[in-house]
């Protein structure tokens, strides 16, 4: 049997990442005022949330894009994507926890498409920011900020390693939510880089590397070597994001 031909990705790639996106913004938007109209607590919220967010968006790219397989954080998963060509990486709801609470707006919707272990099509919806980031058109590199430089982090965590890197930056330590909104802090200019280790799944980075390397950023591990997706363990657990002139300089706090 000859070899399948290579995996091809087209501009309405990139456009259907970021609808759908924004579909699913739309429809967590929507369920968070009417859970607050009716008085829902918070854990059914978060339940709904992603649970509604999940099926919403398998439907979507079934209908979209058939042949493709999904992983997504809510679903089962196939082993059968480890052998596909083209294999779509969804966070429905990232950053569950801020979701559940009113006023938070550092939680995302994660949509990406994966080729060859790399995310070449991203796209990030912030809901409550009235944001959405992808990979086409790609988000301007925003020249360097005035003042001290400034690393984001876990709320729920601080891993030594944000602080070893926010020591040989002399820069200050910044905490957020969801994975998706702290990258995204980074690609906006917000601050400077983001190191995580530890806790994290394929699902939590896929379509914010694929934003943040577009955009021009450093994307890696902590020990500097590439981000590789659709493998089989799921859990893919650290990370660095930074401004390119920063990349050495972390590295190096890192042991890179």
């Amino acid at each position: 049997m000859p070899p399948a031909p290579p995996a091809t990705v087209t501009t309405d790639d990139h456009a259907l990442a970021a609808e759908i996106g924004a579909d699913i913004g739309r429809l967590l938007l929507e369920l968070r005022a009417s859970a607050a109209a009716a008085g829902m607590d918070a854990d059914r919220l978060r339940d709904e949330g992603d649970r509604q967010a999940h099926e919403r968006i398998v439907a979507l790219l079934a209908a979209a894009r058939p042949d493709d397989a999904v992983l997504s954080e809510e679903g089962a998963d196939d082993s059968r994507r480890l052998s596909a060509p083209r294999v779509w990486i969804v966070d429905p709801l990232d950053g569950t926890r801020e979701f559940g609470e009113p006023g938070r707006t550092d939680w995302a919707v994660h949509v990406a498409l994966v080729v060859a272990g790399t995310p070449v099509v991203g796209a990030v919806a912030l809901p409550a920011q009235e944001r959405m980031l992808s990979t086409r058109p790609a988000p301007p590199l925003p020249p360097p900020r005035p003042g001290p430089l400034r690393v984001v982090l876990s709320r729920s965590r601080r891993p030594a390693e944000a602080t070893r890197v926010a020591e040989a930056l002399g820069a200050e330590l910044v905490p957020l939510g969801s994975a998706g909104a702290k990258t995204m802090a980074v690609v906006l200019g917000h601050v400077d880089a983001y190191v995580h280790a530890g806790g994290l799944f394929q699902w939590d980075s896929a379509a914010p590397v694929a934003v943040a390397a577009a955009a021009g950023l450093h994307v890696s591990r902590i020990d500097g070597s590439p981000l590789v997706y659709n493998a089989a363990e799921l859990s893919l657990p650290d990370l660095l994001v930074c401004r390119p002139e920063l990349a050495d300089a972390c590295l190096a706090a890192l042991g890179g």
